[in-house]
């Protein structure tokens, strides 16, 4: 099997031209179909892998298998499962050399955030007894595949933003580039400024700050739309919705860069976005709706990752401010939350949701050591590594069950997360 799959990377490769004169077409049918997708994410940026088979299940053979040993041997627990699951990612989906993960052939810069995502919280776990130096700098270089400065090979008026920014494809001359996506550039910009933290590299911090001037430009002040502003989903002029994973996320970036720069303006975007969300798509019962249409029509799916965000949000402007109103409010949202989305809820999402929903309800723990704390997010994990694991590491999802780069980095990620200090989770 896994042979199959790292010949179909090496095809990647060699079929490169083909592959990316077609990607922009998949995406744009992914995104015409997105009205009819609550969450609006297209599908093709999670595309499958691979379908294991029972036999390849490491539940399936653990009486016949055992664990060679490697530089993780030493490790236990929680660690030693997030350094098992990263390194299964790399094994499976990087492409050595390119700085890139496999997909058309390179991944979308959504899944590629959440690797970022994942080396991060790795060099974050105490005592991991691995430097993940080089890592980092790799996913920077990787990362650098992405950006383009302007659109400028783009017609007139086919995106709103010419601001620098992450394409949501590898950008050219390497890939087809094209639109841009506020949530992705969000969470890259969340760890880039946690990059920052641990590399102190002042281009790592003029980055997440030029995606912090691209999210505040996007913010929509036209008066004739239904609940004026808001971040739209992407920069494509067509448009319309403004979205909770938009602009909560937004206002956690900037909240981590007030806390780096104490300018005034972050802190004022962060409030403003923060309250937007609460006025335009809080929904009854303390829980968050996906979005809202220009005539004032609210979407109301409910995602567990749109709920993350908000609570993180609201203890992060609780700790910048000392108003115990944002930590009353992020509080009601995770007692409501941690109720409705239960472990067969949270099972039918894609394990990125969840993987954010636990990260920013951990953060508020640490700062209220409210139950359940870490509980749900230990659980999710050890279900996943019990039933969700194939025998080299790799993990699945969906119906049927299927890897993705984006599962296998959102296992990781939750494994790095509990395996490290919540400060160090912004």
């Amino acid at each position: 099997m896994i042979a199959g799959l790292r010949h179909r990377h090496a095809l990647g490769i060699l079929c490169g031209v083909l592959l990316l004169s077609a990607a922009p077409t998949a995406r744009a049918a992914s995104a015409a179909r997105a009205q009819a997708d609550p969450s609006h994410y297209p599908a093709g940026a999670t595309r499958a892998a691979f379908h294991p088979r029972v036999s390849e299940f490491a539940r399936a053979s653990a009486s016949k298998s055992k664990k060679k040993k490697s530089k993780k041997a030493k490790l236990r627990g929680n660690p030693a499962r997030a350094l098992a699951a990263f390194e299964a990612m790399q094994a499976h989906y990087y492409l050595l050399g390119s700085g890139l993960y496999a997909g058309e052939p390179f991944s979308y810069l959504w899944p590629f955030s959440q690797a970022l995502a994942v080396t991060v919280s790795l060099a974050n776990i105490p005592h991991l007894g691995v430097s993940m130096a080089r890592e980092l700098k790799a996913r920077e270089v990787g990362l650098r595949s992405y950006l383009d400065a302007n659109n400028s090979g783009a017609e007139e008026g086919v995106f709103t933003s010419t601001l620098a920014a992450f394409d949501g494809t590898v950008a050219p001359p390497a890939g087809p580039g094209g639109t841009k996506y506020y949530d992705d550039n969000d969470w890259v910009g969340i760890e880039l400024v946690r990059l920052y933290k641990l590399t102190h590299e002042p281009s790592v911090r003029e980055s997440a700050e030029a995606i912090m001037a691209f999210e505040t430009a996007a913010w929509q002040t036209n008066p004739e739309l239904g609940c004026p502003g808001g971040i739209p989903f992407d920069n494509a002029a067509t448009n319309t919705d403004r979205n909770t994973v938009t602009t909560a996320p937004a206002a956690e970036l900037a909240l981590q860069l007030y806390g780096l720069t104490h300018n005034a303006e972050y802190l004022r975007f962060a409030e403003m976005a923060y309250q937007w969300v609460r006025t335009c798509l809080l929904a009854p019962g303390e829980l968050y709706a996906d979005h809202v249409n220009p005539k004032g029509v609210v979407e109301g799916s409910l995602w567990s990752y749109n709920q993350g965000t908000m609570i993180g949000a609201g203890a992060m402007l609780y700790q910048a401010t000392g108003n115990a109103g944002f930590l009353y409010q992020a509080r009601q949202t995770a007692r409501a939350a941690v109720a409705y989305f239960t472990p067969e809820r949270l099972a039918g999402e894609n394990p990125f949701f969840p993987a954010v929903f636990f990260r920013n309800l951990m953060y508020l723990d640490s700062i209220t050591h409210d139950p359940p704390g870490k509980a749900p997010a230990q659980n999710y994990v050890n279900y996943a590594w019990q039933y969700r694991r194939l025998t080299d590491d790799v993990f699945v999802a969906g119906t049927p069950p299927s890897a993705q780069l984006l599962y296998q980095a959102a296992v990781a990620q939750i494994y790095a997360l509990l395996s490290s200090p919540a400060s160090t989770y912004f």
